[in-house]
């Protein structure tokens, strides 16, 4: 509906800004207004966070460590729609106009010509505007923790059937880390006998093909990692039922923020201490199709799991940096490893670098098809061989 505000409370020791070195979380519910479980359970996870705070040591270390922003409807006309409460599909599905808005963001693989809607807009502008680590969108119809990517292509290995991405034993372990603390998700067994999930996850494009997603958006140019949150077999569910969901989703979706706290963070500063900008920080061997960068404050948070990692900071036109940085499991203490780079011959504030919208593996896929003839002619060079022996 035109003119109406989508509302995200934001929880923190400082919630009103962003702080150097605290990185930011988010969860997105009922993005489809008819599953409805996410949203109320959200509300439930305020609740218990604000009243947990100074009284619980964990709540209070995370509260103070993170900034955490929840999102309970991201489709709140649809939701409105939805007058009769059902377990399957209904037309609260969709936003005003008709759309799916998972289906509705630009899509790293191939164009996506839906119209981008209010909604789509004002979530990627505060993605833009935010330096969001991790996030999960809330979902319901299933029972089960699904990743990046939900589209794909021969570069990323759908022809097998699965598209991973470069992260994708972060992904695994996020979303492990969902299902093994829900009371039931990590046993597999899903909605009914047809459909079983080992260890309650699966890679998104595995499971079923989506264009113009929400988790891949974020990934690719948003420099976040979302995985997708599949919550209740039942869309809508009645409501004497919603004190047990939120019981069985507690401890996991308090385990998953703390996962913010993985791997590597730091600054990028020049040889007068200032930071800089859009500087490119990646981990070695795991090169993002659209390179991640720092922010305003010269900052870069890297989501790896514990090892032995080369650190590559490039700032352009300036030579690269690459440092060895060995990586413990710091979730516990409530901050990634810190570690800084310091370029002491330049003194510039770099360009901003933006990423192109258009479809990015398109190029790569084209780039990697330009060297398959000579494999084909090399086959059938051997098979000849084998004919004339």
């Amino acid at each position: 509906l035109k003119g109406r505000d989508l509302w995200v409370l934001v929880l923190g020791r400082f919630p009103t800004h962003h702080k150097i070195g605290i990185p930011e979380f988010k969860y997105v519910a009922n993005m489809h207004g008819d599953e409805t479980v996410g949203r109320e359970i959200l509300l439930h996870l305020i609740d218990f966070l604000v009243t947990s705070y100074r009284r619980d040591p964990v709540i209070t270390r995370l509260l103070n460590n993170t900034r955490i922003h929840i999102m309970p409807t991201m489709n709140p006309d649809g939701f409105e729609a939805t007058k009769v409460p059902d377990c399957y599909y209904t037309q609260g599905r969709y936003n005003k106009n008709g759309e799916d808005l998972n289906r509705n963001f630009p899509d790293a693989f191939e164009n996506n010509n839906a119209s981008i809607q209010p909604e789509t807009q004002a979530v990627m502008n505060w993605i833009k505007n935010e330096t969001f680590v991790l996030s999960a969108n809330l979902h319901g119809g299933a029972l089960v923790a699904s990743y990046t990517f939900d589209n794909g292509n021969s570069v990323t290995g759908s022809l097998k059937g699965y598209s991973r991405s470069p992260d994708d034993d972060v992904f695994i372990h996020l979303a492990k880390t969902y299902s093994f603390n829900h009371a039931s998700m990590y046993k597999g067994t899903g909605c009914d006998s047809r459909q079983t999930f080992p260890e309650g996850i699966t890679n998104g494009y595995s499971w079923y093909q989506l264009e113009g997603g929400m988790q891949d958006y974020n990934y690719v140019w948003g420099q976040c990692f979302e995985i997708t949150l599949e919550l209740s077999c039942c869309k809508y569910p009645p409501a004497d039922q919603l004190e047990r969901f939120w019981r069985d989703n507690k401890a996991a979706l308090i385990e998953y923020i703390k996962q913010v706290h993985l791997g590597v963070k730091g600054q990028v500063t020049d040889k007068n201490g200032n930071p800089i900008p859009n500087a490119i920080v990646e981990a070695k061997g795991r090169p993002h199709v659209c390179p991640y960068r720092t922010n305003e404050q010269g900052e870069y948070f890297l989501l790896l799991l514990p090892g032995t990692y080369v650190i590559n900071a490039t700032v352009p036109g300036f030579k690269s940096m690459l440092e060895t940085v060995e990586i413990p499991d710091n979730t516990g203490n409530f901050s990634a490893l810190k570690h800084d780079f310091f370029f002491s011959e330049v003194s510039i504030r770099s360009r901003a670098a933006s990423c192109p919208k258009t479809p990015l593996y398109q190029e790569l896929e084209q780039a990697s098809a330009a060297v398959k003839p000579t494999l084909h002619i090399l086959v059938l060079m051997t098979i000849m061989l084998v004919i004339f022996k």
